[in-house]
């Protein structure tokens, strides 16, 4: 047993310097006078810093509010102005002003959240809102007009294609331009709407193509067209937008336009809406004829040289988007009642298909493939298949051929105004290091000869760019297409698939119509260039089908082809 007296304890030893902290405990140092009153300087500083944004946030912030205030006051006071508030205005207000905006009293058109509000408030100078019937379109196409109808330039009009279907849209405006604007008054004489402010809205039809004429000599600063797809040709479009200008600084102009899909123009508007750019997606304005985009040109000196002259933009329709009529069903239930080609184009607003279309079975959605995620390998078959034109377009198409037989289209070239020569080169330049083409054909009335010269195909294939005659039975190369377009059992997919850049094969093919004169055949009228070229090339395949093997042992041959200045293999 140890004694407590025979231990003796050791002192405890104090560490020089600072004591060490703790983790997460902060340690108070001794400072100097001088530096604790720099401190003290510095975060007085801050603290004044910090005050003077907040307050500078509070300002700009009841400075909002109050000019918000004063636009409601304005729009509900003000008998020369609209009863019209914007979302962005009545959520800034206190509440006690927006309960009483917000009493359905007050309310005179309220857009529906989503498209319809989207078109409203698109600032691009040409936008289209186009797709399913029922999405509210005609009404927003009307409030869209009343957007400068407090200022005294500003000069609307409003076009349907035919008498009955103008009165309609009278009607609708007589029930929201009085509310809208106190003292509005309509003169039935000249169809027009007479603003307190002295702005004018003119309601008029246009029926045929030269009936524009009536407009000549005439300026708007705002016009619209209601179901642009009644028209077909885009004449009447391009002739009214030649009336769009304005002078006054505070007023833009702008163009609106509204439509289902099909209907005898529904190929054109596709063209220049829909197919152009990615829905809900601003893009630049594209000319009709080539459907290159509109640049400012170099030579341009008001520093807008490269740039888009306006900009244009497609905004889907769709039923859901109403409540009104989408809530109960009933007119669901019609419109779910209608044939599949009126169905598909009313109901759901697919613009991939047309009334009398010659590839009903044809979908975006089923043949049509990213580009960017597609790759084709270089041990698949190739082919090309060309359809000259000059000054209608050529469209050279190239194909792959995968192991199950499956047709890839994965380039285009299309274009008009390219004499043989330079079609030869371009298509040689495309190619660039693609592996060999199997098989190219061309259109047989190439081999035509018209002189003592030589033929369009004889030119192109002295160029390099060889090719066969194309198989000339249509209905034949018009049924192969089908069965490829149809989705095989098996597999569930089609024969057929097409990369997303060949835009102009999409378009085309989407609203290509049925002949009237010949229904098993498609109208040569149309813009079938890119279908002749594709149906060429399904006649090579079902002419010339091939086993896997055969495929390989054409792929490994090296030796080079010889050269016919008439069939060019």
């Amino acid at each position: 047993m140890v004694d407590k007296a025979d231990v003796t304890e050791e002192p405890v030893k104090r560490g020089r310097g600072r004591p060490k902290l703790a983790e997460g405990e902060k340690g108070r140092y001794n400072l100097s006078t001088r530096e604790k009153a720099r401190k003290r300087s510095q975060q007085a500083v801050r603290r004044a810093n910090q005050t003077k944004e907040k307050a500078q946030r509070l300002a700009a912030s009841a400075k909002v509010k109050k000019d918000n205030i004063q636009k409601v006051e304005q729009a509900l006071f003000n008998p020369k102005g609209a009863k019209l508030i914007e979302d962005a205005v009545l959520h800034s207000v206190p509440k006690k002003v927006r309960e009483l905006i917000e009493d359905e009293a007050e309310i005179i058109f309220k857009p529906n959240p989503g498209p319809q509000t989207d078109f409203l408030a698109s600032p691009e100078r040409d936008v289209f809102y186009g797709g399913a019937a029922g999405g509210g379109k005609s009404y927003a196409l009307l409030a869209d007009l009343l957007r400068y109808c407090g200022n005294p330039n500003h000069r609307a009009l409003i076009i349907r294609r035919t008498l009955d279907e103008l009165t309609e849209l009278v009607d609708k405006s007589k029930q929201l331009y009085p509310r809208a604007f106190p003292g509005a008054t309509f003169r039935e004489a000249k169809a027009m709407w007479q603003f307190p402010s002295g702005a004018t809205a003119w309601f008029s039809y246009l029926d045929k193509d030269k009936d524009v004429t009536r407009y000549q000599g005439q300026a708007f600063t705002w016009i619209g067209i209601d179901e642009i797809t009644h028209y077909p040709t885009p004449y009447v479009w391009e002739y009214l937008r030649s009336r769009l200008r304005t002078t006054d600084p505070e007023i833009a102009s702008y163009m609106r336009c509204t439509g289902n899909p099909g209907g005898v123009g529904g190929w054109w508007v596709k063209k220049m809406y829909v197919d152009t750019a990615p829905a809900n997606t601003p893009f630049a304005a594209t000319d009709v004829d080539t459907g290159n985009a509109l640049l400012w040109p170099e030579s341009s000196t008001n520093g807008k040289a490269g740039q888009p002259l306006f900009l244009r933009k497609f905004i889907p329709a769709r039923l859901t988007d109403n409540p009104y009529l989408a809530e109960s069903g009933e007119y669901e239930a019609m419109l779910r009642s209608l044939p599949e080609v009126e169905r598909r184009r009313l109901l759901e607003g697919d613009w991939d298909v047309a009334e009398g279309a010659a590839f009903p079975e044809f979908s975006r959605n089923i043949h049509v493939v990213e580009a960017s995620q597609t790759q084709i390998p270089t041990n698949w078959l190739r082919l090309r298949a060309a359809d000259y034109g000059y000054a209608a377009p050529s469209c050279v198409l190239w194909g792959a051929v995968d192991w199950d037989d499956t047709l890839w289209i994965y380039r285009e070239f299309y274009g008009k105004g390219q004499t043989a020569e330079a079609l030869a080169r371009i298509i040689n330049a495309l190619e660039g290091d693609d592996p060999g083409m199997y098989y190219s054909v061309l259109d047989a009335s190439c081999w035509n000869r018209t002189g003592t010269g030589p033929s369009i195909a004889e030119t192109m294939i002295r160029g390099g760019a060889r090719f066969t005659p194309s198989d000339r039975n249509r209905i034949a190369g018009k049924m192969e297409l089908h069965h490829r377009l149809q989705i095989e059992p098996f597999t569930k997919e089609p024969r057929i698939k097409i990369l997303s850049t060949c835009t102009h094969l999409i378009r085309t093919l989407s609203g290509l119509p049925l002949s009237k004169i010949n229904p098993e055949d498609v109208d040569t009228k149309a813009d079938d260039h890119a279908y002749d070229a594709l149906r060429y090339m399904c006649m090579t395949r079902a002419r010339g089908h091939l086993t896997i093997n055969s495929m390989m042992n054409k792929i490994k041959e090296a030796k080079p082809k010889p050269f016919d200045s008439t069939f060019g293999y």
